[in-house]
């Protein structure tokens, strides 16, 4: 189960990077603010600098699973779990947030919260199993 929950993790953490290239790196481009659902060319100018800073939202999240992974694999359990429940709970609580922002941010929320959730809760089994 902690194998299994490794790899979700592993997603998330994959997924919140690819947010954080969109947002940060890739905005200029028509075809990534629109899955934004950004309509013009101005608006992306407007909220640029907000998508920026929200892309490092991101990454710094997934950086902080990555490095929980990295210290659980290397013995530091307790250290590495720590870390993986903190920045999964975060990416949860993020997706939460983003629905409570409007019902048009349903499926965004879904695409940033199930990975984590998932991972969390098989990690949670796992250790409430005994594995570690």
């Amino acid at each position: 189960m902690i194998v299994v929950a490794t790899v979700v993790v592993t997603l998330a953490a994959a997924l919140h990077i690819a947010i954080f290239f969109m947002e940060s790196v890739a905005w200029t481009r028509p075809t990534v603010w629109r899955r934004f659902g950004v309509a013009s060319q101005e608006a992306a100018d407007t909220v640029r600098p907000m998508a920026y800073n929200q892309g490092f939202y991101n990454l710094f999240l997934a950086i902080g699973a990555v490095v929980g992974l990295i210290l659980y694999g290397v013995g530091q359990h307790a250290a590495g779990l720590a870390l993986i429940i903190f920045t999964t709970a975060c990416m949860v609580a993020a997706a939460v947030v983003l629905v409570t922002t409007g019902r048009g941010y349903m499926r965004p929320a879904l695409i940033q919260g199930s990975l984590p959730l998932i991972g969390l809760a098989l990690l949670l089994i796992g250790l409430a199993t005994g594995q570690s």
